[in-house]
């Protein structure tokens, strides 16, 4: 299923009690952060959240939205997250025709690539109301955690193009309110905002910047993937949403943003301009650290007639985005296999921030696999941030952490296993030798081979017989019936 925008997705929540609403007059000055992250924290990630009256506003705040894995299905319109894997290997891996049913066959899948570019159309929900003179204080933009520097738009969706190229970027990228109307934009030095930026100052030109609020769920989604550069970000969205992103031509910049957004702000950087930017309650379970960021200025402000305002909080994992992290794995797994075809799995587990660690099993095929595997990931796209990456034999099951912990404490010597490097890492990380540079480390956990120098006999993994297990199962099926640990 695909929503139309947030408003059906909302609804349709409620019809399947995944949503709470709230009628509380709860403040977005760190209460309703307190609260979405005391629920997001509850077994399964909790409900979905509304607030119908934050204090002071009488705009709706949802948050947590996807904040459990089966909430995150139904925003991508799946039953579980390994169809995404599917579609994407589907439309990027097209098997040749062997004849004409094989022919009628794909017919489908390309009509879903011509239908994926987004369209524009001349007006939308999202320029209902039109603002010239209007403020960011007309939102209940939330302050999540004491310290922060102020009030931060957590969830926008950051459009920009590139000034040579015309390619256009789509981002997330966190926004602290200065005033009603000046914001900080934190384009991380690796990030596509940040490249067309560097472009625009290379040039002297001010950057045309708009930013979309609470579309339909999937665009959502896609503004977080972390797409390899020059592919759009709507296309994306057009292919797991089904249809094509409506777009409407900005206001006040030359900018196009999705019709069916909540808010849009529109506005523009200046090239050499910087302000001081947190600190934040980031998403590693930390404060990230101030800094001297771009500042964005407001040029107009449209919204629907009955806005929602959506957003999200970060902290200590798990909160909302392990679930979003979650469905990047699925999807570019498909993706990282085309380059590497030896990965069976892959997994980053919520302790390890995304891309702390990573987790990955194998078909084994030669001596030293495993380190070729470690420095390939360091080289693709927003892998090369991977601090820890730990490569098993394929029988492992990269996605039970446990299991992976117990293959590293028996399959691995410190001394021969773990390699130690030095590359880009992710500006959030505070505990890098310096800024965005730092070291990596590779756990080799797969079975060693006498061909890397291993003499001794490797000890076989403990199994029963298939009878024995038979009869255990059986067993246990009539004598553990109502068992509750």
């Amino acid at each position: 299923m695909s929503y139309a925008d947030l408003n059906a997705f909302i609804a349709d929540l409620e019809r399947r009690n995944e949503l709470a609403r709230i009628s509380d007059p709860v403040d977005p000055h760190l209460e309703i952060a307190a609260v979405a992250d005391r629920v997001s924290k509850s077994p399964g990630g909790g409900p979905a959240l509304l607030f119908d009256s934050p204090k002071g506003y009488d705009v709706p705040v949802a948050i947590n939205m996807f904040g459990s894995l089966r909430r995150t299905c139904l925003a991508l319109g799946v039953e579980k997250l390994d169809d995404l894997a599917t579609q994407i290997e589907e439309l990027t891996s097209p098997k040749m025709p062997s004849g004409i049913v094989d022919a009628m066959k794909m017919l489908p899948m390309l009509g879903r690539l011509k239908d994926a570019a987004p369209k524009t159309v001349s007006d939308g929900p999202c320029q209902e109301v039109v603002k010239p003179d209007g403020t960011l204080d007309e939102l209940p933009i939330l302050t999540c955690w004491p310290e922060d520097g102020g009030p931060y738009i957590t969830w926008p969706l950051v459009f920009t193009r590139d000034p040579e190229t015309g390619l256009r970027n789509i981002g997330t990228y966190r926004m602290q309110v200065y005033d009603g109307r000046t914001t900080g934009m934190h384009w991380q030095r690796h990030k596509g905002g940040a490249q067309h930026h560097r472009v625009a100052e290379r040039l002297g030109r001010r950057l045309d910047v708009a930013v979309a609020i609470g579309p339909d769920p999937v665009l959502s989604y896609c503004a977080t993937a972390p797409m390899p550069e020059g592919l759009d970000e709507l296309m994306l969205a057009g292919v797991l949403g089904r249809r094509r992103v409506e777009l409407v031509k900005c206001r006040t910049v030359n900018l196009e943003v999705p019709a069916n957004s909540q808010y849009v702000l529109e506005g523009y950087v200046e090239p050499g301009e910087r302000r001081r930017e947190g600190p934040f309650g980031d998403h590693t379970g930390f404060y990230s650290l101030a800094d001297d960021f771009p500042v964005f200025h407001l040029t107009c402000i449209t919204h629907r007639k009955k806005p929602i305002y959506h957003t999200t909080v970060v902290g200590i994992p798990p909160m909302e985005d392990y679930y979003v992290g979650l469905a990047s794995e699925r999807i570019f797994l498909p993706l990282i296999r085309k380059t590497l075809p030896e990965i069976v799995d892959m997994h980053f587990p919520a302790a390890g921030i995304f891309h702390n660690i990573v987790l990955i099993s194998i078909d084994k095929r030669y001596p030293g696999h495993a380190r070729k595997i470690m420095h390939a990931v360091w080289g693709l796209g927003q892998l090369m941030f991977s601090k820890c990456v730990i490569v098993v034999d394929k029988d492992v099951d990269v996605q039970n952490e446990a299991e992976v912990a117990w293959i590293v404490g028996t399959h691995v010597d410190a001394v021969r296993d773990v390699e130690i490097t030095r590359g880009p890492v992710d500006d959030l990380d505070d505990a890098a030798l310096m800024p965005a540079f730092g070291g990596k480390m590779g756990i080799d956990a797969t079975r060693k081979w006498p061909s890397e120098g291993f003499t001794r006999e490797w000890p076989k993994r403990l199994t029963t017989t298939e009878a024995a297990g038979r009869k255990a199962a059986e067993i246990w099926g009539r004598v553990g019936q109502g068992w509750k640990p």
